[in-house]
Protein backbone atom coordinates (compact mmCIF):
# COMPACT_ATOMS: atom_id res chain seq x y z
CA UNK A 1 0.00 0.00 0.00
CA UNK A 2 1.52 3.32 -0.72
CA UNK A 3 2.58 5.75 1.68
CA UNK A 4 0.70 9.01 2.60
CA UNK A 5 2.88 11.95 0.95
CA UNK A 6 4.59 14.68 3.28
CA UNK A 7 2.78 17.73 2.97
CA UNK A 8 4.77 19.31 0.85
CA UNK A 9 4.07 16.70 -1.66
CA UNK A 10 0.37 16.55 -0.90
CA UNK A 11 0.47 20.28 -2.09
CA UNK A 12 1.59 19.18 -6.03
CA UNK A 13 -1.16 18.29 -8.43
CA UNK A 14 -1.08 14.20 -9.30
CA UNK A 15 -0.89 12.62 -12.78
CA UNK A 16 -3.23 10.49 -13.94
CA UNK A 17 -1.17 7.90 -13.11
CA UNK A 18 -0.68 8.53 -9.51
CA UNK A 19 -3.88 8.76 -9.06
CA UNK A 20 -4.62 4.97 -10.76
CA UNK A 21 -2.18 3.69 -8.33
CA UNK A 22 -4.01 5.34 -4.88
CA UNK A 23 -7.10 3.70 -6.49
CA UNK A 24 -5.74 0.86 -8.24
CA UNK A 25 -7.46 1.58 -11.54
CA UNK A 26 -6.36 1.92 -15.04
CA UNK A 27 -5.33 5.66 -15.93
CA UNK A 28 -8.37 5.41 -18.48
CA UNK A 29 -10.11 4.96 -15.36
CA UNK A 30 -9.10 8.06 -13.48
CA UNK A 31 -9.76 10.35 -16.82
CA UNK A 32 -13.15 8.82 -17.08
CA UNK A 33 -14.12 9.87 -13.42
CA UNK A 34 -12.66 13.64 -14.59
CA UNK A 35 -14.81 13.38 -17.99
CA UNK A 36 -17.91 12.56 -15.90
CA UNK A 37 -17.36 15.06 -13.22
CA UNK A 38 -16.79 13.07 -10.45
CA UNK A 39 -13.49 14.31 -9.78
CA UNK A 40 -12.07 17.41 -10.25
CA UNK A 41 -9.03 17.94 -12.94
CA UNK A 42 -7.12 20.72 -14.83
CA UNK A 43 -4.60 20.89 -17.88
CA UNK A 44 -1.16 22.01 -17.95
CA UNK A 45 -0.12 24.35 -20.21
CA UNK A 46 0.84 21.65 -22.35
CA UNK A 47 -2.60 19.93 -22.19
CA UNK A 48 -1.68 17.28 -19.68
CA UNK A 49 -4.84 16.12 -17.25
CA UNK A 50 -3.27 16.70 -13.18
CA UNK A 51 -5.88 16.38 -10.43
CA UNK A 52 -5.42 18.55 -7.36
CA UNK A 53 -4.08 16.41 -4.67
CA UNK A 54 -5.48 17.54 -1.63
CA UNK A 55 -9.09 16.55 -3.23
CA UNK A 56 -7.63 12.91 -4.54
CA UNK A 57 -6.12 12.01 -0.55
CA UNK A 58 -9.44 13.64 0.99
CA UNK A 59 -11.46 11.16 -1.32
CA UNK A 60 -8.91 8.03 -0.32
CA UNK A 61 -9.01 8.98 3.30
CA UNK A 62 -12.71 8.36 3.34
CA UNK A 63 -12.30 4.97 2.26
CA UNK A 64 -13.63 5.37 -1.09
CA UNK A 65 -12.90 2.86 -3.56
CA UNK A 66 -14.07 4.66 -6.63
CA UNK A 67 -15.78 8.19 -6.29
CA UNK A 68 -19.51 8.45 -5.66
CA UNK A 69 -21.95 9.16 -8.38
Amino acid sequence: MPQEPSMTSTESPLTPSEVAALFRVDTRTVTRWAKEGKISSFRTPGGHRRYPSKEIYALRAANFTTPQR
